[in-house]
């Protein structure tokens, strides 16, 4: 059962997917979490005739902006409203070591809206964060500490390699290719606390909340747990003699 909110933000993708199409013009949302890119799966259908364009900055992005229109359909290309910003300290040698959740909260405490912020990517003692283009000046105006370390922050073009997560690949043992199975293993849980992942709606696959745990992903499929990561599957890659699989995955770190 959706609440007020969540069919708020439904009936407003479909407002700007209807806008978008009859002035001829693109519209863009807000940064969507997992959550809400599954209310926008739940209400695709209403706007079929209108061309959709997920993206976040970056393909490793898990939150996104919705784009509706596209080239065909307008007859002109127009960017996605996105911008990088370095948070980086003023003095390394000096710098404390700053969580992902550090940054957040240091950004959510400018009074900013999380809507307006996309991924936030860490590394080494600074961060790359999304954002709407429209915050760039006001962010690198206001942000000066994180926690105790005095920072800069100043866009860049794109984000180092070093900061992105990185994908890598195993393969794990699992008697069939139901995904709570597939997830007990890759995590490491038991099949029990795997279904009370499910009941809380933890688990998504390709952008949206799933709720069979006896449902078997498609290859190539991005599955996130929430709290614990998320990872590409890449299917069986033999049987054993046991008659158990061995399917790959390849997980972001």
């Amino acid at each position: 059962m959706l609440n007020d909110d969540e069919i708020r933000l439904q009936k407003r993708f479909v407002e700007l997917a209807e806008k978008s199409y009859q002035q001829n013009i693109y519209f863009f949302t807000d940064f969507l979490g997992l959550g809400e890119q599954t209310l926008f799966h739940q209400v695709r259908r209403q706007f079929a005739h209108v061309p959709c364009t997920l993206f976040g900055g970056h393909e490793a992005c898990e939150r996104v902006m919705v784009r509706f229109g596209s080239v065909d359909m307008m007859g002109y290309e127009e960017e996605f409203p996105i911008r990088c910003l370095e948070i980086r300290p003023a003095a390394p040698k000096f710098a404390e070591t700053l969580t992902h959740r550090d940054f957040l909260g240091t950004l959510m405490g400018l009074g900013i809206e999380r809507s307006v912020l996309g991924d936030i990517f860490v590394a080494e003692k600074s961060a790359y964060v999304y954002c709407q283009d429209t915050m760039v000046d006001y962010i690198c105006d206001q942000l000066s500490k994180v926690k105790h370390t005095i920072v800069s922050c100043h866009p860049v073009e794109r984000i180092p390699e070093e900061a992105l997560p990185h994908l890598v690949e195993r393969t794990v043992n699992v008697a069939s290719e139901r995904l709570d199975v597939i997830l007990a293993a890759v995590y490491n849980l038991s099949r029990s606390q795997v279904l009370e992942l499910f009941r809380a709606g933890k688990v998504f696959v390709g952008g949206r909340l799933y709720e069979n745990n006896s449902g078997q992903p498609k290859e190539g499929e991005v599955i996130s747990l929430r709290g614990f990561g998320r990872f590409i599957y890449g299917g069986v890659t033999y049987e054993t003699k046991k008659g158990r699989y061995m399917v790959r995955v390849q997980e972001y770190r």
